[in-house]
């Protein structure tokens, strides 16, 4: 049962997808100047998740501007921790029901880092890496240029989806489209901070969530050859840090150097055996359990444009992992060295024999693989390396007992996902996205990165599709994060487009 039972009926005669998309242009034309103040002021308000006041404040800010467009609203709270912004818009005679995902909070940030304050939303004429330069806020729309930026910690990764939502609605709503599909919207304030409580607010709520039959995850940059795309699954996530001893407290270098075991010499050595020279794991059944591609993903796998160079130059490597392609390696597991530390470096440097070194090491899992058997081979490999595994720092006892002695703390994480193609509701959000975006529309089988999918299309059993907008170089956790308007009005494009489906 639904908490409220109203039903807002828009009645016209048939609206084609070219009618629409000429209607948002046009909505577009003559909002556009309020649009991107709307978007300024929700990019004013600090949105880490830690920080519940704030939170709280964007919540209620999305709340109200969701209500003034007509859809029945409901704050979803748990203690201590940021609330779900769950909207519901019902039609009368639907023929399905469709879930917009977003989340509204975002990374933490480092104001030395940044070229403004990252709560002061600021407008350049193109990207800083270009030389752009800051300009005011538009006053009329014949002062605005697709390749304009708004700069603001959110402004690609996650508040822009939020509002193309609101600006579809309003375009809807004032031309009177009929819309077949009830719409619900599921805004998170917790995904930057690893989602924790999103299963128990899914399970605490599933008179909510049950009848949904699509989710859309509006979240992530199009892909690098700057042509839009749908990603139909995401890598899994999990990881460990592994510890190494070598004497129970640092020595001069002098003294003992040569004598004395050095865990950074360890470490590398236990590192460097977990992969080939081609950059390829060869811990024993890594990739054992890898779920192939169907006929109809490899299909969309072949004609994803080739960006390898490209990368290579925009990011300076001359040598990349693997022989297959940037594309086909992201349908492979990775096993990344996040950090290390052993001793210090630079001015800091002392002539020591360290008495640890650590290594934090993060593996991307791809449909198939299981969280906790992927850590299991990693620890296996660890012992077939000679290793005497501990989870507390090793006693006097175990180091006399054993040579060479590794901690390991495991991380949490979760699965990879990944929704079929072929599904018919997935055929037709593909095809009402080329009706946007054209043949340049890319069909991506899984995202680089991850996100909590699992929980929707493994627990609630749901197709499952994300809708990236941003601009590839949003900056997205970083200092600088940035938004495209031009990327900002496909993004209005797309959600009236998917809205309106028939």
């Amino acid at each position: 049962m639904r908490f409220i039972s109203t039903f807002f009926i828009l009645i016209v005669f048939s609206t084609t997808a070219q009618d629409i998309n000429k209607l948002t242009e046009e909505h577009i034309q003559e909002n556009g100047v309020q649009i991107l103040q709307d978007f300024k002021t929700l990019l004013s308000m600090p949105n880490v998740a830690f920080d519940l006041p704030n939170i709280n404040k964007n919540a209620n800010h999305i709340i109200s501007e969701l209500e003034k467009r007509e859809v029945e609203t409901k704050l979803l709270r748990m203690v201590g921790t940021p609330p779900i912004v769950y909207g519901y818009y019902p039609v009368e005679s639907a023929t399905r029901t469709i879930a917009f995902y977003v989340h509204y909070d975002g990374q933490p940030v480092d104001k030395t880092n940044w070229t403004n304050d990252p709560w002061e939303p600021t407008y350049y004429s193109k990207a800083i890496f270009e030389s752009g330069e800051r300009m005011e806020f538009p006053t009329s729309f014949d002062q605005i240029n697709e390749e304009h930026r708004i700069y603001a910690r959110s402004a690609g990764d996650d508040k822009a989806p939020i509002i193309t939502i609101l600006t579809a609605l309003d375009m809807i709503q004032s031309n009177e489209i009929k819309v077949t599909s009830n719409l619900v919207f599921f805004f998170e304030g917790q995904e930057e901070a690893g989602s924790r409580q999103l299963q128990q607010y899914l399970n605490d709520n599933r008179a909510l969530v049950d009848e949904i039959d699509l989710w859309l995850f509006c979240d992530g940059p199009i892909h690098q050859s700057r042509r839009p795309q749908l990603v139909f699954g995401v890598r899994g996530v999990t990881g460990m840090e592994i510890t190494t001893y070598g004497p129970n407290r640092p020595l001069h270098s002098g003294h003992y150097g040569n004598w004395a075991p050095v865990p950074g010499q360890l470490l590398s050595e236990l590192i460097a055996s977990m992969k080939d020279e081609e950059g390829n794991v060869i811990i024993d059944g890594f990739y054992d359990d890898v779920e192939p591609l169907s006929d109809l993903e490899k299909e969309a796998l072949a004609n994803i444009p080739p960006i390898d160079e490209d990368l290579k130059r925009e990011l300076g490597i001359n040598n990349p992992e693997g022989t297959e392609s940037y594309n086909e390696r992201l349908l492979r597991p990775s096993l990344t060295i996040k950090g290390l530390s052993s001793g210090n470096t630079g001015k800091l440097a002392r002539n020591v024999v360290p008495a640890t070194a650590t290594a934090a090491i993060g593996m991307r899992l791809v449909k198939g693989c299981d969280p906790e058997k992927q850590k299991d081979l990693v620890e296996a490999h660890i012992l077939k390396q000679g290793f005497h595994i501990v989870r507390e720092d090793p006693d006097q006892e175990t180091r006399m007992k054993y040579p060479k002695i590794a901690k390991v703390t495991r991380s949490g994480g979760y699965p990879a996902a990944r929704t079929s193609m072929d599904i018919p509701i997935v055929q037709d959000v593909i095809a009402r996205s080329k009706d946007v975006a054209g043949d340049d529309l890319i069909l991506m089988p899984t995202l680089g990165g991850s996100l909590p999918l699992y929980l929707f299309t493994d627990e609630l059993k749901k197709p499952a599709i994300i809708l990236p907008i941003a601009n590839h170089d949003n900056n997205q956790h970083a200092a600088d994060e940035n938004m495209r308007i031009g990327n900002l009005w496909y993004g209005i494009k797309l959600m009236s487009a998917l809205m309106t489906m028939n």
